[in-house]
């Protein structure tokens, strides 16, 4: 699969577009990123399970960026719950390495792009109902942070998110703002994205058919190409997330992620 122009015009919309929702709704990217790369690949001859496996895998390489940059923008607001990221880091590293270096690879692809499907419109529901906490509940102690840590890591090692999507309602129902949640999801986008990185290269190592450019289950062209593009842009997004309506732009990101839940859906159950 050659780098021909139009294919990196796709790519570098594609990262500024993601960058740029990463700062702005605390979202690592990979569920704009995922069904869009699947895209890009089966039209130039990818077999479709394995397009699905590398745009997961590539998605998340991608976030080891994206966090990095919009993390340090919420953080310079004083918005990352640095005591939060402390207590579910740990299980977020063991529950990635589980996902994407032990179950990622024995799934086929589409079994996990319905489980992608699923899981987005889960997500989806979760921002249109916006529910509020009981005013009492907090976040749980060491060992239910570590449990909730290894199950975000492991959902988002098999669908190639940040893990916004579980991170952030897990917060917010906790009782931590909304601000806050975003911020600090940003933050856990960075131990989720190493871990799950390290599992995917290491399990795509032996598998056959890889396009060029390929390292592991990553695609290396892509992702160079949407992390230059969205490390750009996430400070912007994020800047834009501390004067912008948030709770109405959830609304209007959640109605997109429904159409690419679809795709994803259709994905799995046409093959």
């Amino acid at each position: 699969m050659h780098l021909e122009p139009l294919l990196i015009v796709e790519l570098a919309f594609l990262g500024l577009g993601t960058g740029f929702l990463a700062g702005l709704l605390g979202i690592g990217g990979g569920m704009l990123m995922v069904p869009f790369i699947t895209i890009i690949m089966s039209n130039r001859a990818v077999e479709p399970d394995l397009a699905v496996k590398m745009a997961i895998a590539t998605s998340m390489a991608t976030i080891v960026f994206t966090s990095m940059s919009s993390v340090w923008a919420h953080h310079l607001r004083g918005a990352v719950r640095w005591d939060i990221v402390r207590r579910l880091a740990p299980g977020i590293v063991v529950g990635s390495i589980i996902g994407s270096l032990g179950v990622f690879a024995l799934l086929k692809g589409t079994y996990l792009a319905i489980f992608f499907g699923l899981f987005v419109s889960f997500s989806a529901t979760q921002m249109f109902l916006n529910k509020k906490p009981k005013p009492s509940r907090q976040m749980p102690g060491m060992a239910g942070q570590f449990a909730a840590g290894s199950l975000i890591g492991f959902l988002s090692g098999l669908v190639g998110a940040g893990g916004a999507f579980v991170s952030v309602p897990f917060m917010t129902w906790c009782n931590v703002t909304i601000l806050n949640a975003v911020a600090t999801s940003a933050a856990l986008g960075f131990p989720i994205a190493v871990a799950n990185v390290a599992g995917y290269v290491i399990s795509g190592l032996g598998v056959q058919n890889l396009p060029v450019g390929s390292f592991g289950y990553i695609w290396l062209p892509a992702l160079g190409i949407i992390a230059a593009c969205s490390f750009m842009t996430a400070p912007l997004g994020a800047k834009a997330a501390h004067s912008l309506p948030i709770g109405k732009l959830k609304r209007i990101f959640a109605s997109i992620l429904y159409a690419l839940a679809a795709y994803m859906l259709y994905k799995g159950l046409s093959a």
